[in-house]
């Protein structure tokens, strides 16, 4: 079992039962994920914002709106074309969820 961090403690902590709650701050912390590894990937790569779009096909400020972690329309044609052109490819995995919610419902469960 991966060790928790104390934001996981902290975010558990402030979404108690609220399930809902739990999935905006999920969503909201998979936008900035995602933003943030396309802005290191196309550094690494030692690219500008306007090179990465030429490469994959659209402009500047649509590179611009993806490296921002508030961005909310990340679509996985457009992430395919970014690992293509930085020469990657995107893995996705599910993994399982750690809330308190969560535990609490499994072990009412098996109860």
């Amino acid at each position: 079992m991966a060790k928790k961090t104390d934001a996981n403690r902290v975010i558990d902590d402030l979404t108690g039962d609220d399930n809902e709650l739990r999935q905006l701050v999920d969503e909201e912390t998979i936008n900035a994920e995602v933003a943030l590894l396309i802005y290191q990937s196309r550094m690494a790569a030692g690219l500008t914002q306007a090179e990465l779009a030429r490469m994959v096909g659209t402009q500047q400020p649509v590179i611009a709106r993806l490296e921002d972690a508030d961005y909310q329309g990340h679509s996985l044609s457009m992430l395919h074309r970014i690992a293509s052109a930085l020469k990657q490819r995107i893995e996705i995995r599910f993994i399982p969820v750690n809330g308190r919610a969560e535990r609490e419902r499994l072990e009412k469960s098996i109860a």
